[in-house]
């Protein structure tokens, strides 16, 4: 049985991966832990579990590996405590707000012998796991172009403070797309030109922008990752989407078409029900059976980073209103 420990319910993942463990035989969530007093509480009600404001008293706890959805500024400071502690990671994405942070995650993992893995479940989606097995097969021939999206309705919370974010929507979305080009093709971003703004809401950080890519085998990509779909009428939180051309065919992925459209005159709106696959309990069964056997983590901590890296080379593009290359030195 894996001993699982939470800490922070900040992120609206959280409650998500929480059920996903609670669902599991083999895996138990053994405490709780938030600074927020009343989020603490209504997650040690709701999961059952010890509640400890303080996150270094759960770490003195009998738990096997942590499970992160903090804010993304305070990524590192949770992640090394966990890691001294001897405690295995599954931290929110993206990994950091910048380099050093990230980089010291991944040090202090690798010193004292803990598995670090990144929570990108889209690696889990069935559509994206065919997809990276068509491509291996040369089933559109050679990639040479990718157009994706990453829309989304706009968090609010603490997603608008960059002090706790890091960023709005180009570090919120750009990280997942970045991770499933790096995972199916095995290339890495080379090169980012982007251009970012605030247009569809009243806010003091980025809500769109579009980020045009190059890797480095040649294959050039577009990515989407606005907050774009409006917060009350869109019928839909937003997309993950992938294009991609060939040298022999065209495939296209709509990752969450599993869905029902729903009419509802009492809403006066429209809305999809997803009744498909749970990509969230893939990757909390990757995670735990990790740890069970002792496997190196399937997304790990580089693999955070260089998605990382993609989107601060974005933002620093559009400072600099040129292409930026990568990897970055800070």
């Amino acid at each position: 049985m894996v001993k699982i420990g939470m800490i922070s319910f900040a992120h609206m993942h959280s409650f998500s991966y929480a059920e996903c463990l609670k669902s599991l035989p083999n895996a138990k969530i053994t405490a709780v832990s938030d600074r927020d007093w009343k989020r603490g509480r209504l997650a040690s009600r709701r999961l059952k579990a010890p509640y400890f404001k303080d996150y270094q008293d759960l770490l003195k706890q009998d738990v096997d590996a942590v499970v992160i959805c903090s804010e993304n500024s305070r990524h590192k400071e949770l992640a090394v405590a966990a890691a001294r502690a001897g405690k295995h990671i599954l931290c929110e994405k993206p990994i950091s707000t910048n380099i050093k942070d990230a980089q010291s995650m991944i040090e202090a993992a690798r010193e004292h012998n803990v598995k670090l893995q990144i929570a990108f479940p889209c690696r889990f989606i069935p559509a994206m796991i065919w997809l990276k097995e068509f491509l291996s097969s040369g089933g559109i021939g050679e990639v040479l172009a990718i157009s994706a999206t990453n829309h989304g309705t706009m968090p609010g919370s603490w997603f608008v403070d960059k002090k706790l974010s890091g960023g709005g929507a180009i570090i919120d979305h750009t990280v997942h797309i970045v991770d499933l080009i790096r995972w199916m093709l095995k290339i890495e971003v080379e090169e980012v030109y982007a251009e970012i703004d605030t247009s569809f809401f009243k806010l003091k950080i980025d809500d769109c922008g579009i980020l045009n890519m190059k890797f480095d085998n040649g294959v050039i990509a577009t990515l989407d990752a606005s907050w774009s779909r409006p917060i009350k009428s869109f019928p839909t939180w937003g997309d993950v989407t992938m294009r991609v051309k060939g040298t022999e065919a065209e495939v296209y992925v709509d990752s969450f078409a599993q869905h029902v459209k729903v009419y509802n005159n009492r809403e006066i709106k429209s809305s999809w029900q997803y009744w498909g696959d749970n990509m969230d309990i893939g990757l909390i069964k990757d995670f735990v059976k990790n740890i069970e056997e002792n496997l190196p983590p399937s997304i790990s901590g580089e693999d955070g980073l260089r998605a990382m890296e993609a989107a601060l080379a974005a933002y620093r593009s559009n400072e600099l209103k040129a292409p930026v290359k990568l990897p970055l030195t800070k």
